[in-house]
């Protein structure tokens, strides 16, 4: 089974990441939450551009990724749950829900640490905010997360379709919650309990320092509530927020070195609200 699951692993990737892609593109086009400020067209160039770069250096550079390392694991016995009597439903279920929690205190850390946020603030750079953003992502830090990834997953020993599932998900969620949609607000409220929103991460993107060093969740939304970063709605709302970063919001539109200069948000764990 896991030889047929790593065989079959771009495949299912490419299609679902595709799915998900094109229907926030129409969903953004016809409801979208915020007014667009540059065109269409340059952002996703530019977005879309980067993401064939990082997939052929990521390449390049890792000889196995986390789906091949879970099953190279489980023929070696490397790893917790290939060294533990566990059933295989609690091991899939914990196995996701740690490799979430590995991602979001990654994502602490990309703003904590300055040598990293240099990194980082490609993503934060975007001056809009769409499902191409989620995208957007210097290559250096798709190597380190690619390498706390498989860290966690030498360690955990998970089950392959555990790992194939919480990359799937944690794709199609980066797509949705970066989407520039707008969900009825009680459906967003109700949403918000089991899977992190457009309107609760677009709280992370705003300039103010507060509400960028919040909201670090990717697909669960637990971790911020429960680790004190949550900040439930930015406090100039979504329509009046500025996006990005605060030393390239007045700059020319569109931006034409995202990456430049050395300013960043104060490194914390934000609060609640």
């Amino acid at each position: 089974m896991s030889e047929t699951i790593l065989s079959a692993e771009p495949a299912i990737r490419l299609s679902i990441f595709l799915g998900v892609l094109a229907a926030m593109a129409l969903w953004e086009v016809a409801a979208p939450r915020r007014r667009r400020d540059i065109p269409r067209v340059i952002r996703w160039t530019n977005n879309l551009a980067l993401v064939v770069v990082d997939t052929v250096i990521l390449r390049l550079t890792f000889p196995i990724i986390a789906v091949g390392l879970a099953v190279m694991a489980e023929d070696r016995g490397w790893g917790l749950f290939n060294n533990i009597d566990a059933p295989f439903w609690v091991a899939i279920l914990v196995s996701m829900l740690l490799l979430d929690l590995a991602i979001y205190l990654q994502h602490v850390m990309f703003h904590a640490i300055p040598a990293l946020w240099r990194l980082h603030r490609m993503h934060h750079a975007d001056l809009d905010f769409d499902a191409t953003t989620g995208l957007r992502l210097h290559p250096v830090e798709i190597l380190v997360s690619m390498g706390v990834k498989l860290a966690v997953v030498a360690a955990l020993g998970p089950p392959a379709i555990a790992v194939l599932m919480f990359e799937v998900l944690l794709n199609a969620t980066a797509l949705f919650n970066h989407a520039n949609i707008d969900l009825p607000r009680p459906v967003d409220r109700v949403l918000r309990l089991f899977v992190v929103t457009p309107d609760m991460h677009r709280v992370h993107h705003s300039v103010d320092p507060r509400e960028t060093n919040s909201n670090y969740g990717f697909n669960l939304p637990w971790w911020d509530r429960l680790l004190g970063t949550y900040i439930a709605q930015p406090a100039k709302g979504h329509e009046g927020m500025d996006i990005g970063i605060e030393q390239f919001s007045h700059a020319p539109r569109p931006l034409a070195r995202p990456d430049a200069g050395s300013t960043r948000p104060r490194p914390g764990l934000g609060s609640c609200a």
